[in-house]
């Protein structure tokens, strides 16, 4: 499985999105795992792959503060959430208020997972230097 693609949605309802179908497709039955991610965004996660890479997370040392700063992030705010047969989910409000979504988003394919950025964060980080590489 391996997400990929670019997608522009608009809330159909408060907090309440449309998966886009190509997105859908690779997730295994109509749950699917959502947490904070990095850069203020929303990362999403087949249920199935989460759960085998949580149990990586749990080996990880939590001599570092490091370490323990990011499964607190990570665990903290996950949550498992249902997609309706229209392929509809809603994001909780503490979700919403991290990732500072609006009225449009932008749901980006990162390979092993994807994400759900505000429309106006993601045009702003595809277009720095350090998305199309440069100095």
């Amino acid at each position: 499985m391996v997400f990929f693609g670019e997608f522009f949605v608009n809330f159909t309802a408060p907090g309440r999105l449309v998966l886009p179908k190509k997105i859908r497709e690779l997730l295994k039955g109509d749950s699917f795992i959502l947490t904070k991610g990095f850069d203020f965004c929303l990362a999403g996660f087949d249920r199935d792959d989460w759960e085998s890479r949580a149990k990586d997370l749990l080996n990880v040392s939590l001599l570092t503060q490091d370490n323990l700063d990011k499964r607190r992030k990570l665990f903290s705010s996950v949550v498992y959430l249902q997609i309706d047969d229209q392929g509809r989910f809603v994001i909780p409000k503490n979700l919403l208020v991290y990732a500072q979504l609006k009225k449009e988003v932008v749901i980006v394919g990162v390979g092993d997972h994807f994400e759900i950025w505000d429309k106006e964060k993601w045009v702003n980080y595809a277009s720095s230097s350090s998305f199309t590489g440069g100095n």
